[in-house]
């Protein structure tokens, strides 16, 4: 089977230097698997190859659509299949990067087809949940319950969607996702970068202050102009603004809540979503893990990586 390399890691583990110096070492192309650096516009905030990293390495999968465009996981597979067959078809190793655990599922064992997103039902279901917390996960314990079990009954984006489903489809979420549709036909050599929690909480709160200090609250306030002048749905509904960093920025924006409050929070949401993340990894199965908890000279990690790498494509 062709052969494929994945890169995946929690946020803020070191992604991005490691498969910078692997994708030069392999003389390859990098294919970002991160659900929000498809937007464009959001660059600091979703920590973004820099446009030096990007000249140094062809990047493919950023800045592909509009904060105020809807996007999907069946719309990224459609995008990315041509990519890893041309490289295959140069003669070089693909090298996915990420750790949107969607995408790389969808990848690596296929996903699900559901019925399209419906803007009326989703305003209807909304305005219902306004008038009466918590009615929404209440259905859905009713119609799914194998999908309320898995999802968090406060992840309001996630019960929307499951309802959603039930609703519009002909059967559940649930059901739909034991009937997934066919992995890439490539062999996905998955290699992983972890590192102690301490370790890694303590990166992710530096890189959020390194992210205020960049100009994120500015970056937050031309997306969120962009999308008032550009969208034609409720900003509540659109994905990118539901992204880490921004979605805590815009109340410091229309001065609802002070900046060291929005701080803290997206401080923590990160870590949280670390969490996510290694809970995802467990069960995506054949993870070689590097763990380079101490370690920051990024040529050595470099280093690390590429020897695997080179075991794993031998």
């Amino acid at each position: 089977m062709k052969k494929a390399l994945l890169l995946l890691g929690p946020t803020g583990v070191g992604k991005t230097a490691a498969s910078l110096m692997l994708a030069e070492h392999l003389r390859t192309e990098i294919i970002s698997a991160d659900s929000m650096q498809i937007y464009r516009l959001m660059d600091i905030g979703t920590a973004k190859p820099s446009p030096a990293e990007r000249a140094r390495i062809p990047h493919h999968m950023l800045d592909i659509i509009d904060p105020w465009e809807r996007y999907s996981t069946g719309a990224y597979i459609a995008q990315v299949a041509p990519i890893l067959d041309r490289l295959h078809a140069d003669g070089t190793t693909p090298l996915v990067v990420g750790g949107t655990g969607l995408y790389l599922k969808a990848m690596t064992r296929g996903i699900f087809q559901g019925p399209s997103a419906d803007s009326t039902l989703r305003a209807s279901l909304r305005s219902e949940e306004e008038h009466r917390p918590g009615t929404l996960y209440s259905r859905l314990m009713m119609r799914d319950p194998d999908a309320a079990s898995r999802i968090d009954p406060h992840d309001l984006r996630r019960v929307l969607r499951a309802l959603e489903v039930c609703i519009l489809g002909d059967t559940t979420i649930s059901q739909k996702q034991q009937r997934n549709t066919s992995p890439l036909p490539y062999l996905f050599l998955k290699i992983g970068l972890t590192r102690s929690r301490p370790e890694l909480y303590g990166m992710i709160d530096r890189r959020v202050d390194t992210m205020i200090e960049q100009g994120l609250v500015t970056e937050v306030e031309t997306v969120m102009s962009a999308v008032n002048a550009s969208a034609s749905v409720d900003p509540s509904e659109l994905t990118a603004l539901q992204a880490i960093g921004y979605k805590e920025l815009i109340p410091v924006i229309r001065g609802e809540t002070s900046l060291d409050e929005a701080v803290a929070l997206i401080k923590q949401r990160s870590r949280n979503y670390a969490k996510r993340q290694y809970t995802w990894f467990r069960k995506e199965p054949g993870i070689h893990w590097i763990d380079i908890t101490g370690l920051y000279d990024e040529d050595m990690i470099g280093s690390r990586v590429i020897d695997l790498a080179e075991r794993l494509l031998a």
